[in-house]
């Protein structure tokens, strides 16, 4: 069973936690990953782009020139795709690019990310996180104190709006709660940071 050391805000040891080998000590499956990311960034896609067809090009009403007798290839209007300012043939159109994975390879992918981290010693664990106000200084001197300046994921169990507003505008920091986490948040960090009732949480809810 994994173990890690556990601090508080300001960076001293308080003591060890034992961590759920079925949540944090797993072998990591790079397939389930790869396909959690792949599905995650596919859904923040927003497929707003859109070409003009022949038909919605504004013009090419009437025939260039007559059908025959010219030497000239026919044509029917300056809009086909073939002219300058023509219509796009097969262009792309708006559409959604959403797609779902099994929840047990979502399961799997979230267990495999956090495995990961642990077994690169990039996951912290501290006592509890809570700020007594909104106050960015705070939060940058609580990271430092901790060894997790640069991207950080912070993960509590909860919302917690000192802790949401004081971090979320240091440069690489992303607050994120058990309920909304994601496999490509995991891995884009370069250190996690949790509560440890979010870590009961997590182990409770991916157990």
């Amino acid at each position: 069973m994994p173990k890690a050391t556990l601090v508080n805000m300001s960076g001293n040891k308080v003591g060890d936690i034992e961590l759920n080998d079925s949540v944090f000590g797993i072998e990591p499956n790079h397939h389930a990953m790869h396909m959690a990311v792949v599905n995650y960034l596919a859904n923040q896609r927003q497929g707003t782009q859109s070409t003009l067809t022949r038909s919605e090009v504004s013009g090419g009403g009437k025939k260039p020139w007559r059908q025959k007798g010219t030497g000239r290839a026919r044509q029917g209007s300056t809009r086909a795709p073939q002219w300058t300012h023509g219509g796009i043939a097969l262009g792309p159109k708006p559409r959604s690019y959403r797609f779902t994975i099994n929840k047990k390879v979502r399961s799997l992918a979230i267990k495999s990310a956090f495995s990961a981290k642990v077994a690169d010693n990039e996951f912290i664990a501290v006592d509890a996180i809570n700020f007594d106000e909104i106050k960015t200084k705070s939060a940058v001197k609580f990271l430092n104190d901790i060894g997790a300046a640069g991207k950080t994921l912070i993960i509590t169990k909860d919302k917690n709006e000192n802790v949401y507003k004081s971090a979320r505008n240091i440069k690489g920091v992303e607050i994120v709660t058990v309920d909304t986490i994601s496999t490509y948040a995991i891995l884009k960090a370069g250190k996690l940071v949790l509560s440890k009732d979010a870590i009961e949480k997590l182990e409770e809810v991916y157990a």
